[in-house]
């Protein structure tokens, strides 16, 4: 009997020894909105301001080309029996040809909106998830996983917002961002 409990401290040490270096060895994890941290940042806000600026030349053209039509519809409207069937055809086709211009000049500024936004989204979105490793490692994380991506995260586990000002310190917008 004296014997057990002799080895009673001495299992009670070993045990806490043991779960000590469990407890020390746990993995430190974050979460990040990376979608989030991409879109909010300086650099994507100006580059957005600057795609809105480079782009409002053909939409303001499409915007007239719309009028141009809305007008011939209407004259159509207006002025039906009272045209001669020659003034008819020749409006008719004029609004078919501008359907079909300002149908083309949407399309073709979709296609130019699409290609520029996912250049620029790609590029910060590999520089982000640069920042992200750097910002791991300065905060001593082992795993940091994307919000879609996980059931349930303490907010204390975000560091989107580190990472947008880290972001935005490393890549410096060339041009001011505005708010909406």
């Amino acid at each position: 009997m004296s014997l057990r409990l002799a080895l009673r401290p001495l299992a009670v040490c070993s045990a806490l020894f043991v779960f000590g270096h469990v407890a020390a060895a746990q993995t430190k994890v974050a979460v990040i909105n990376l979608q989030k941290a991409v879109l909010e940042s300086a650099e994507i806000k100006a580059a957005s301001a600057a795609m809105e600026a480079r782009y409002k030349p053909r939409v303001t053209q499409i915007e007239s080309l719309d009028k141009e039509i809305a007008t011939i519809a209407q004259n159509l409207q207006t002025n039906a029996g009272k045209l001669t069937p020659q003034a008819e055809g020749d409006l008719n086709a004029q609004g078919t040809k501008k359907q079909r211009d300002v149908q083309r000049l949407r399309d073709d500024l979709q296609a130019d909106v699409d290609r520029d936004r996912n250049e620029i989204l790609q590029r910060a979105s590999v520089k982000m998830g640069d920042v992200v490793k750097k910002l791991a490692e300065e905060k001593g994380l082992d795993v940091v996983v994307d919000i879609p991506y996980t059931v349930y995260a303490k907010p204390a586990l975000d560091i989107t917002s580190d990472a947008i000002a880290a972001y935005d310190k490393a890549y410096p917008s060339s041009a001011p961002a505005t708010k909406k």
